[in-house]
């Protein structure tokens, strides 16, 4: 590939191209088979000394009252909050009831709040989610749907695997294929650099089953217009 010059492409301007152009590699979110080996205590020291060295090459003053606990409070916020997605052991359980009520139409529950990460610049985005499916006999708590939609939000994103991510795990938890899911967000790595656009915002969608046919899928959108 070349660059505007007509020059080979150095890795470094490869790897800045992939992330300006929101490019991601797969459907699961990228992880090294020894990714859970280290207990998170030892995660939350490793990261916490990294992040001193950040802050000390940016000049900053560590022994300021205001900034010393700083390594320590990022690396724990990265382990246990927003990137807690990124464990197995953090995924919410899933209790499933019988539809008793014989509720065979869509359930659609939208403006899902979402806090996620760009996994180019680890910056983050902040948008809704809205969800829906249809029974085919078993139902999930509605707390349950705002739960899976936070489990893989806390974990560097692109919003296309967010998005499918999701949806597949509403379709292997209900049991169907019925399921539809909308997500709106906006992505500071548009807005708060680069281009530095403040007014856009990010739309990804995944149907399948009962959605794909164009009635499902309006009534779907009318709900959550």
């Amino acid at each position: 590939m070349l660059n505007a010059t007509g020059n080979s492409l150095s890795l470094v301007e490869m790897e800045e191209l992939l992330g300006e152009q929101h490019i991601g590699t797969s459907y699961d979110t990228p992880l090294r088979e020894d990714a859970f080996e280290l207990p998170d205590e030892d995660k939350i020291k490793i990261i916490a000394r990294h992040f001193r060295e950040i802050m000390h090459t940016l000049g900053l003053d560590l022994t300021d009252d205001s900034l010393k606990g700083t390594p320590g409070r990022v690396a724990k916020m990265y382990v246990k909050e927003i990137f807690g997605g990124l464990n197995p052991a953090n995924k919410p359980q899933i209790a499933l009831f019988e539809n008793k009520y014989q509720y065979n139409h869509m359930l659609v529950e939208k403006n899902i709040t979402l806090y996620s990460n760009c996994e180019h610049h680890f910056v983050p985005i902040i948008g809704k989610a809205h969800v829906a499916y249809i029974s085919s006999g078993k139902v999930i708590g509605l707390s349950k749907l705002n739960r899976i939609v936070q489990y893989y939000a806390q974990r560097p994103q692109v919003q296309e695997r967010l998005t499918i991510q999701i949806a597949n795990e509403l379709k292997s938890v209900l049991e169907t294929e019925d399921v539809a899911v909308l997500v709106d967000a906006v992505h500071l790595c548009v807005s708060s650099r680069g281009i530095k656009d403040t007014n856009a915002s990010t739309i990804t969608t995944e149907y399948s089953g009962a959605f794909l046919e164009p009635s499902r899928k309006e009534e779907f959108l009318n709900y959550i217009a």
